[in-house]
């Protein structure tokens, strides 16, 4: 190829465009998913937040799936899922993949990726599903050499066991799923997630004891949305919010409970008012 002055300028210019914020550089997501007539919402196997029917291959039930339903709706357009790992969700929102991710915790790193929504999507408890004979009352029962630990990589867990528990032998893994396969499989003594993936891993496992170990950590958990695009992420938290407010969230909790085959009453809720 040729250089010239002016296949130069054109690169410089390209280089420029793909520095610019999202907004400034495209249309905005609002606008993009008018003209797609679909709503990306990206999908990981992770019940409550999210559930695939292994019958019909299609996300039908949790709280991610139910909101991300209720937004397309509400956009005049259909809910695409795209599968992706917490781990490579930043990216794939980046790179246009995917309009929005539910259940990713706002922590200052990840906001110099992708912008978050100023509500609280909702509230939620750090447990461990241990096995039935490891003592487990605090975090301090679990920093040992002895124990192992499985925790999705990338994720919010994995950083406070890595803070709290790091005399432990931590075992990283993709997902949620991998992390509570590896403790069926006996190569982990205890997972440790947020609460309400652990009441459904106990259930369809049949062993293992849920722990909230002392001190208890909940935290907010928030939704990521592409960086640079102030419309979509008001808008964002306009629907959030209303959610939050009207109880819905909750509700939306409590069905995909059910739908896995699990009482909404043996659960914590995920609104910060109903928390003991």
């Amino acid at each position: 190829m040729t250089i010239t002055r002016r296949s130069t300028i054109a690169g410089l210019a390209g280089a420029s465009l793909l520095g610019l914020p999202f907004a400034a550089r495209a249309e905005g997501t609002l606008e993009a998913v008018k003209k797609r007539g679909t709503f990306r919402v990206g999908v990981t196997q992770a019940p409550p937040w999210f559930s695939k029917d292994p019958k019909t291959g299609q996300w039908s039930t949790g709280v991610g799936a139910f909101m991300g339903k209720a937004m397309a709706d509400k956009l005049g357009a259909k809910m695409e899922t795209v599968e992706v790992s917490w781990g490579n969700s930043i990216a794939a929102l980046q790179a246009d993949k995917i309009d929005i991710m539910f259940m990713i915790d706002a922590t200052p790193e990840r906001k110099q990726a992708v912008d978050f929504p100023e509500t609280p999507l909702l509230w939620y408890a750090l447990a461990a599903l241990a096995k039935d004979d490891l003592a487990v009352k605090a975090w301090d029962d679990l920093n040992k050499p002895s124990v192992k630990i499985a925790v999705p990589q990338a994720s919010s867990m994995d950083r406070f066991v890595s803070e709290h528990a790091a005399k432990a032998d931590i075992q990283r893994f993709p997902d949620n799923a991998a992390a509570i396969a590896a403790f069926q499989s006996g190569r982990a003594d205890a997972v440790v997630l947020f609460h309400p993936p652990l009441l459904a891993a106990r259930q369809k496992l049949g062993q293992g004891k849920i722990v909230v170990p002392t001190p208890a950590q909940w935290q907010a958990s928030s939704t990521a949305l592409r960086k640079g695009d102030s419309e979509f992420v008001a808008w964002v938290d306009a629907q959030i919010a209303a959610y939050y407010k009207s109880g819905q969230t909750e509700k939306w909790y409590e069905q995909a409970l059910t739908d896995f085959g699990l009482d909404p009453k043996l659960a914590p809720p995920v609104m910060k008012e109903m928390l003991k």
